[in-house]
């Protein structure tokens, strides 16, 4: 996150602390809210998932010391006067003169400096961006790739394994991604490797992306001629996507270091696969639940039986108690998805056909039946 958006965020409230909390607070904090938040415990929601990601962002900041003192050395300075929402407020001095000094006045700085904004810049000056060599001005990770694929429902279900082909950008197979023939690329001279350049201007530090190696911290003086120093190629590449058990349909499956190589030798972005299942003819599913309608006749609902019901891997046998009603549903622990469970819902099937044998034997037990006392519209406020 840019120091810039900092005037904008509270951390500590996203993670339901307060600013004197301790580090390990803070990180129960986090994984309490990614436990309960995850897009893969809550898909779909997204009031979920933004609180997810706003956690997630104000773990990145709080989270690590270092940045942590620097966020709250720039909300100090906030609260006393130095800096305005829009402009600065004339807490700040240059030059031994004092002055209410415009945003405007700071704010997307030509002459050679960065397009982002000169904000960034500032601020960047103010927390010692500048001599960092661990930043950089150019990206510091490949693109992050999106794909959608198609599963059938068991394969959703009990997780899966299959091929994508992705076109993109790749590590170049004839420097292994530096960008260098030789493979050995130089640190810049002029910014020591950085890829800042800093200026003072009285009382402000400003920096921008070095001009001798573009913000990469390094010189390649001798360009790879397959991929013309860039490190990376366009090109067709098969990976081996492992689907988890368990994904709904539209549920967006991350593959860390997945996506586009980074260029010269920078990390992989990741894979984002949003899954898309097909309707199974037998089965549906309720959370980890796997939903299943078997038919059955009257007569193993009124005597009971033990019936065969198929689940995703082998048949499972089912008691059904006597005088089960129909639409009733059993439930077999276990037999669902990952830890769901199987509920099987019985459902009274009635011949269309029968041969005289069978005609004469119901008819005789509807005489025995009305004989008995049964009535089967007992209590039905339509009998009324």
């Amino acid at each position: 996150m840019a120091e810039r958006e900092w005037a904008e965020k509270n951390y500590y409230a996203d993670l339901g602390v307060t600013s004197s909390a301790s580090q390990e607070d803070i990180k129960k904090a986090y994984r309490k809210i990614a436990r309960e938040n995850h897009p893969d415990k809550k898909p779909g929601d997204k009031v979920a998932e933004e609180r997810f990601k706003k956690a997630a962002e104000a773990y990145d900041v709080v989270g690590d010391e270092h940045k942590r003192k620097e966020y709250d050395d720039f909300r100090a300075m906030i609260r006393g006067g130095g800096m305005g929402g829009t402009g600065f407020t004339g807490g700040f001095r240059s030059s031994g003169t004092a002055g209410n000094f415009q945003a405007s006045d700071f704010f997307g700085q030509s002459g050679g400096y960065s397009p982002e904004g000169g904000l960034g810049d500032i601020f960047g000056s103010f927390f010692g961006r500048g001599g960092n060599p661990r930043q950089s001005a150019r990206p510091t990770r490949g693109a992050d790739v999106e794909t959608d694929i198609t599963l059938e429902f068991r394969e959703a279900a009990k997780g899966t394994t299959l091929p994508l082909q992705l076109s993109g950008e790749a590590p170049c197979n004839t420097c292994h991604g530096s960008g260098s023939q030789s493979g050995n690329p130089s640190t810049c001279e002029k910014c020591q490797g950085s890829g800042f350049t800093s200026e003072n201007r009285g009382a402000f530090g400003f920096s921008a992306p070095c001009s001798a190696c573009g913000g990469t911290g390094e010189i390649i003086e001798d360009p790879c001629v397959t991929c013309d120093g860039r490190g990376t190629v366009h090109r067709t590449r098969s990976i081996t996507v492992r689907i988890p058990a368990g994904v709904v349909d539209g549920q967006k499956v991350r593959l860390a270091g997945q996506g586009e190589a980074g260029p010269n030798g920078k990390p992989s972005g990741d894979l984002f696969v949003t899954v898309h299942v097909r309707p199974d003819p037998v089965f549906t599913r309720s959370g980890d639940d796997l939903e299943v309608t078997v038919p059955v006749s009257f007569a193993e609902l009124a005597l009971g039986d033990t019936i065969t019901v198929p689940t995703l891997d082998s048949p499972v046998r089912v008691k059904v108690p006597a005088g089960t009603r129909t639409n009733r549903t059993l439930r077999v622990r276990g037999r669902g998805i990952k830890k769901g469970d199987l509920l099987v819902t019985v459902q009274v099937t009635v011949p269309t056909n029968l041969d005289a044998a069978a005609t004469s034997a119901l008819r005789s037990y509807a005489q025995a039946e009305r004989e008995s006392g049964f009535n089967p519209r007992e209590g039905w406020e339509g009998a009324k």
